[in-house]
C-alpha cells in the first residue's frame, strides 16, 4: 500500500494514529471500487446492512464505491453511485429478484472499465457478472462470503440434500475463482475449508456504528407499550421471519418455560411470520409475544437497550450483525451454540443448544433487573466490530491485491 498523507477528519486515525488505511479525498492515492450485490435496498437485511456499511466507510475515506444491484420495485431507477439493472421476480414468496445481466455500454465504459478493483458479495449472477469484468478489465476481484447457500436448500423446489449438494459446489468453484475471500468469522474460514475453498481467505468481521446502538437507552415507556409491565422481564428477538431463524424455538421456550413475567418482542417481517403468529396463538401465549413488523433503523437502539435479554436461536448465520448490535447497547445475548455465534460473543452472553429446554431454561435464568456489569461486558465485546476496522483491514486486502496483482487468472 502507498504511503499517503492522511487528512485530519479521516475516522481511520482513530483506528492507528498517523496510519492512513484509505485516503480521503485530497491525499495522495484512493481507490475505485465495484461492488455487485444480488440484494439491496429497499430490502432490509443483514447483506445489506454490511453492503452499505462497509460502502459508506470506504467513501467518508475518500474513495469511489459504485454498487450495481438488481432493480426492485420500490427503489430509485438510479441513486448517486447505486446502478440499477433489470429483475424479474422469483416464483416464491421472498422480496429477491432474479437479476437479469445487463449493464449499458455507457456505464461500463465510464464506470466499470475505470475500477481499480471489483468487490462481489453473492456468488450468482451479479457475481458472475463482476467476475466476468474483473477478468475481461484485468482487475482484481474480492468475494466477500455473507450467506451459508446450504442452509437455505428449503426455498428451492427441489431435493434438500441434492440442493444442498449443488449450493457447496457453487460456494467451492466460485470461491476458487476469485483473487481473495472475505469472511467475518474463522468459523466460516474453516467452513469454507472444509468445502475446498483454496483460495486467500481473510477473516474481517462486518462492522455496525458501535455510537449509534451505543446511544440506545431504557425506556419504560416501551416497555410498557410492547407489554412489559413492572416486574416482567422483556426479550428481544431482531431478524427476518424465515423458517432458517429457528424463531419457533424461541416460541415454545416461552410457552415451555411457564413463566407469565416473560415477554417477548419480534421486530422484523418476513414469510414465515404468519406461521409464528398461528404457533404462538396454538401455544396460548399469543398475549406475551408482540410482532411489530419491521423496525426503523433509528428506533432499533433504544428497542436492544430497553430488552433484559436479546435472543437469536438462528445456525444459518455468517456472522449475524444484529447479535453485535445487541452487544453494542449493552444487551445481555442468548444464542445458539454455533462456532460463528461463539465467534460474535467472544466469551460473553449464553449460548444454547437449540433445543426447547435448553432455551427455556435461559429465560428463565433472565435477572429481573438489568446488571451493569453485563451490560459493560458486553459492549466492550462490541468493540470489535468497529466499521473503521472494518474498512481499514477492507483496504489492506484491496491494495495487497491491486499493488500484487491478481491471485488466481483462471474464470
Amino acid at each position: 500500500m502507498p504511503e499517503v498523507a492522511c487528512l485530519e477528519d479521516c475516522p481511520l486515525r482513530a483506528v492507528e494514529a498517523g496510519a492512513c488505511a484509505a485516503p480521503k479525498a485530497g491525499c495522495v492515492e484512493h481507490l475505485r471500487i465495484g461492488f455487485f450485490t444480488e440484494v439491496y435496498r429497499p430490502v432490509v437485511n443483514g447483506v445489506v446492512a454490511s453492503v452499505d456499511g462497509l460502502a459508506a466507510g470506504l467513501r467518508e475515506c475518500g474513495n469511489e464505491v459504485y454498487c450495481f444491484a438488481p432493480r426492485m420495485p420500490g427503489a430509485e431507477r438510479s441513486d448517486g453511485a447505486v446502478f440499477r439493472m433489470p429483475s424479474l421476480p422469483l416464483p416464491a414468496r421472498t422480496p429477491y429478484r432474479l437479476t437479469l445481466p445487463l449493464v449499458s455500454r455507457r456505464n461500463v465504459n465510464t464506470v466499470i472499465k475505470r475500477l481499480s478493483l471489483i468487490h462481489v458479495h453473492s456468488p450468482f449472477i451479479t457475481g458472475w457478472m463482476g467476475l466476468r469484468y474483473a477478468r475481461r478489465y484485468g482487475m482484481p476481484v474480492v468475494y466477500t462470503y455473507h450467506t451459508q447457500l446450504e442452509a437455505y436448500a428449503h426455498y428451492v423446489p427441489f431435493e434438500a440434500n441434492a440442493t444442498r449438494y449443488a449450493a457447496s459446489q457453487l460456494t467451492r468453484t466460485f470461491g476458487n475463482l476469485v483473487d481473495a475471500v472475505i469472511v467475518p468469522t474463522a468459523a466460516m474460514s474453516d467452513h469454507l475449508r472444509e468445502l475446498g475453498v483454496l483460495t486467500r481467505i481473510d477473516i474481517v468481521p462486518s462492522g455496525i456504528d458501535i455510537e449509534f446502538y451505543g446511544a440506545g437507552r431504557r425506556s419504560d415507556e416501551l416497555r410498557t407499550r410492547l407489554g412489559a409491565r413492572p416486574g416482567e422481564r422483556l426479550v428481544l428477538f431482531v431478524s427476518r421471519l424465515a423458517i432458517e431463524k429457528n424463531l419457533d424455538v424461541v416460541l415454545r421456550a416461552m410457552a415451555s418455560a411457564n413463566d407469565p413475567t416473560l415477554r417477548l418482542a419480534i421486530a422484523g417481517d418476513g414469510p414465515a411470520r404468519g406461521d409464528l403468529e398461528e404457533l404462538a396463538r396454538s401455544l396460548g401465549i399469543s398475549r406475551r409475544v408482540a410482532f411489530l413488523g419491521e423496525v426503523a433503523r433509528e428506533q432499533l437502539p433504544d428497542l436492544y437497550a430497553s430488552a433484559d435479554a436479546f435472543v437469536f436461536p438462528s445456525t444459518s448465520e455468517t456472522q449475524g450483525l444484529v447479535q453485535a448490535e445487541a452487544l453494542a447497547a449493552g444487551s445481555l445475548v442468548i444464542a445458539a451454540d454455533t462456532p460463528q455465534n461463539r465467534d460474535v460473543l467472544g466469551g460473553v452472553g449464553i449460548l444454547c443448544e437449540v433445543d426447547v429446554a435448553a432455551f427455556a431454561a435461559a429465560l428463565r435464568a433472565i435477572p429481573l433487573e438489568p446488571d451493569p456489569a453485563t451490560a459493560e461486558r458486553s459492549r466492550v465485546a462490541a468493540g470489535r466490530f468497529a466499521i473503521a476496522d472494518q474498512v481499514k483491514r477492507t483496504l489492506e486486502i484491496y491494495w495487497s491485491l491491486v499493488e500484487g496483482g491478481r491471485i488466481s487468472d483462471s474464470a
